[in-house]
């Protein structure tokens, strides 16, 4: 028996949609939509869109990056942001998403791409902290 992984399905979904339009697709997903109902996989439904919409921005160049501060971001600080993670990640278009989480003290914490960079201070202190009670 073959099990059939959520980004399996939603792989699948996206090379046989991929050039239809208008009422063929809508054709095509209420047959997905049946499918999965047919397999019982409609309660992964949630995850295989998720996985679809990725698949989807990796396929035109688009990145989400979250974005955790302790107060609302500068246009200016966006904008370098957007600049080094298009670069970082070779991308046409950043779509920045925006938290604030009072736990960081200062400083921002980025997500995206399955990769976390944390320039928070919170991290500084932890890995200062960690430096200095090491054993030498």
């Amino acid at each position: 028996m073959t099990i059939i992984s959520n980004n399996d399905i939603a792989q699948a979904i996206y090379l046989s949609s991929k050039d239809k339009t208008g009422h063929e697709l809508s054709l095509f997903l209420v047959r997905v939509v049946k499918f999965l109902d047919r397999k019982r996989f409609l309660g992964r439904a949630n995850d295989v869109l998720f996985r679809l919409k990725k698949i989807i921005n990796r396929e035109h160049g688009i990145i989400e990056a979250k974005i955790s501060s302790v107060t609302k971001l500068h246009e200016e600080t966006k904008k370098d942001i957007i600049h080094t993670l298009k670069k970082r990640y070779e991308a046409r278009e950043i779509i920045l998403l925006e938290s604030l989480d009072e736990r960081l003290l200062g400083g921002i914490k980025i997500e995206a791409n399955d990769e976390i960079i944390d320039a928070s201070l919170k991290n500084k202190i932890n890995k200062l902290q960690e430096y200095l009670i090491r054993k030498v």
